[in-house]
């Protein structure tokens, strides 16, 4: 029962996550009317502003203190277990070694790589193949790497689950938006964004299960401190401050995206994919474009169409689908 409720508190971590994410492109859709911002530029502040903010937040939170009820026990048993605790606290506490910095460096990168390119494809060959490229290929790229990495299989409800998800993907973004011009460049990028989120979703996954002591939070600050640092010097010749005639309007949205969509995403994100199967986390991420046509009809005033609606319910079929197996997965283990 316990391991049901730590697979379901996940999949409702990764929904937020994917949510917030769907309302990342038309964001930075406006930043780049507004200025002359570029995608690794945008990437660049959204890391570094999510490490400051995450830093901040660990400064000013109050400490909890917890005391523990006094038993009454023999003093034998209250040396063993000391010592039973010292031990064991020395194993939980994280220590330099060559996994960790593979763990922040793979990750940084993967988290990197997958939201410039994904910005790069976007700019390039348009939302509708930008967006069907990068999340229609990161399921089946995640679901091959778990299997051959994490040893997890995804089983025929598993396949069925991921192929209703991808139809209603391509029913719901070629739909609506069907004049968008297919660029190879574009869609090279959209491959190298799915490879990014596949790498940093099975490592998420990975930490979760065989990690040296890390949380969500120590695994988000470090791979954004990484990505951050890696993405510095081709911010720098892209140019790391916008001109623009709206200054205001673009610090606010840049706020809005590294606050709720990166710093406070993140780290549920992390969560999440460290407690359900690669492959259903990164299903379970295709709400982002669902979220984004919901905004678009309720903000926008787009027209509520057949094919966003079809799409729609074939996606949270599908994922609703794959969150009840997999919780009743993690039930019987």
């Amino acid at each position: 029962m316990t391991a049901s409720r730590s697979v379901r508190r996940g999949l409702a971590y990764l929904a937020f996550a994917g949510l917030t994410w769907g309302t990342t492109g038309p964001a930075v859709d406006i930043v780049y009317r507004s200025s002359d911002f570029g995608p690794v530029a945008v990437s660049f502040w959204r890391l570094l502003t999510g490490v400051a903010l995450l830093l901040a937040a660990r400064v000013f939170r109050p400490a909890r203190v917890v005391r523990p009820a006094r038993v009454f026990r023999p003093a034998r048993v209250v040396r063993s277990a000391r010592a039973f605790g010292r031990a064991r606290d020395t194993r939980r506490m994280p220590r330099p070694s060559g996994r960790r910095v593979l763990l922040f460096t793979g990750t940084g990168v993967g988290v990197a790589v997958f939201q410039t390119a994904y910005f790069a494809a976007v700019q390039d060959t348009g939302l509708a193949v930008g967006t069907i490229v990068t999340l229609g290929a990161a399921p089946v790229l995640t679901a091959a790497a778990g299997r051959v990495f994490l040893g997890e299989r995804t089983g025929p409800a598993g396949l069925l689950a991921v192929a209703g998800a991808l139809t209603g993907l391509a029913v719901l973004v070629l739909g609506n938006r069907a004049a968008d011009a297919v660029h190879p460049f574009g869609v090279g990028m959209a491959l190298l964004s799915a490879a990014g989120f596949t790498v940093s979703n099975v490592l998420g996954r990975w930490t979760g299960r065989h990690g040296d002591g890390e949380d969500p939070y120590t695994l988000t600050v470090g791979s954004f401190a990484v990505g951050a640092a890696v993405l510095l010097p081709f911010a720098w010749v892209e140019g790391l401050v916008p001109h623009t005639a709206q200054p205001g309007h673009v610090v606010l949205l840049m706020l809005y995206v590294a606050t709720v969509t990166t710093a406070v995403a993140y780290p549920l994100y992390f969560a999440g994919a460290g407690a359900v199967r690669a492959a259903t986390a990164s299903v379970v991420m295709l709400i982002e474009p669902v979220g984004a046509a919901v905004l678009a009809v309720l903000l926008l005033g787009e027209r509520l169409t057949a094919a966003t609606v079809i799409g729609t319910v074939l996606m949270l079929t599908a994922i609703a689908g794959l969150a009840v197996a997999e919780s009743r997965r993690e039930a019987k283990v």
